[in-house]
């Protein structure tokens, strides 16, 4: 059978998306944009490389492997041949089918994966195209001179299809051209590109408004309100002797405290931060100040529940909360039960509505160092019942 390898490219910068980080890492629902447009890859699919900004690169490798997705990860370039190209360099020499699919197109279903492999094996090279449904103008000097047949045209989409000798004879034919798709570089070396049926819900996120309405898609598909928000949070605190390790307000058995203001209960902080960023309110260090008397060695498991009266305040209750703990030592697993339990009484909300795991870094960076530990959390509140807004 032939060998799968697929290049995701999610080295943009996506301007159009608006302020903040670039749009392939914001979170749709539960998970980046990026994870989500991986998991029909990693389907079908026998190896998978990430292309990142590379100053994503290790945060990149980190939401990877907490979220249990097997992908290398690599820098991208310049342009976005470029970027493609590393990609492909990280693929082994055993691939014979390449798959090219772009990190903004999170809602590509296995179904559509494997058509265009089949015909990409078949053919050389496949191209998943939807028809024009809407009229379309020739527009100059801001007035329409002709219309267009669109009986003719088609929208294009990803993951595109090529056998690896096609693509790569392709490339080389269009390396001084810059190309908006890699079908553009068969094209241009006078090839034949087969084209198969797109999916009118692959969509392309583009823009702000194209985040708000898939969004909105996530939430409905999961089952949410479609008042329910979104936060993520995160935190991390330095090793060091003479402070009790605390964690989801469990204290756990170790030489080494995290160092903090408070008892630098760092899985609270980012279940916090989480729930402060759903509800739209400044991060914790605003809600509770570095250097405030009030809270020196304070419990972040009572400053929790601050946050959720803040929260029944605005007419806003916790729906479900998932934390993860990065720390090379101690041992967490024996925990996790009663920080599960801790947790949800703080929010209010049943055991089963609370996720908290536990991973290593496998010696890498701080944590893996054994210098600190790190969490990051994901929540999701929802109107309280009775409310309206």
């Amino acid at each position: 059978m032939a060998r799968v390898g697929a290049v995701l490219v999610a080295a943009g910068s996506s301007k159009r998306a608006g302020p903040g980080i670039p749009k392939q890492f914001r979170m749709l629902g539960l998970k980046p944009m990026f994870v989500a447009a991986l998991e029909s890859l990693v389907e079908t699919c026998d190896e998978v490389v990430v292309v990142a900004p590379s100053s994503e690169l290790e945060a990149t490798r980190r939401v990877l492997a907490e979220s249990g997705v097997a992908a290398k990860v690599v820098a991208g370039g310049a342009r976005r041949q470029d970027s493609v190209g590393e990609g492909l360099k990280a693929l082994s020499e055993g691939v014979d089918v390449v798959l090219i699919h772009d990190a903004a197109r999170p809602f590509a279903t296995r179904a559509l994966v494997e058509r265009v492999v089949a015909a990409a094996l078949e053919h050389g090279a496949a191209l998943p195209v939807v028809p024009v449904r809407d009229t379309v103008k020739r527009v100059e000097d801001g007035a329409v001179v002709a219309s267009l047949d669109r009986s003719m045209l088609g929208l294009a989409q990803t993951p595109q299809g090529f056998r690896r000798d096609v693509l790569l004879s392709a490339r080389y034919a269009a390396a001084d051209t810059d190309v908006t798709d890699d079908v553009q570089c068969v094209e241009m070396a006078g090839g034949r590109v087969a084209v198969v049926d797109g999916d009118p819900g692959n969509v392309k996120v583009t823009d702000g408004w194209d985040m708000e309405l898939a969004s909105l898609r996530c939430a409905v598909s999961a089952g949410l309100d479609a008042q329910a928000r979104v936060g993520i949070g995160s935190d991390c605190h330095v090793l060091v002797d003479g402070r009790r390790l605390v964690l989801c307000g469990v204290l756990v058995p170790f030489p080494k405290g995290l160092d903090g203001w408070s008892d630098a209960d760092v899985a609270t902080h980012a279940v916090i931060d989480a729930l402060l960023g759903a509800a739209g309110e400044r991060d914790i260090g605003h809600i509770f100040p570095p250097g405030d008397e009030r809270y020196k060695d304070a419990d972040s498991i009572g400053m929790l529940r601050e946050v959720v009266e803040l929260l029944a305040s605005k007419g806003l209750a916790v729906g479900s909360v998932d934390v993860t703990i990065t720390a090379e030592a101690p041992r967490l697993a024996p925990h996790v039960g009663s920080m599960k339990d801790v947790l949800a009484d703080a929010l209010g909300v049943a055991v089963d509505r609370v996720s908290v795991k536990a991973t290593t870094t496998e010696g890498a960076g701080a944590e893996g160092r054994g210098e600190a530990i790190s969490a990051r959390a994901v929540a999701i509140v929802r109107r309280a019942k009775g409310t309206v807004g």
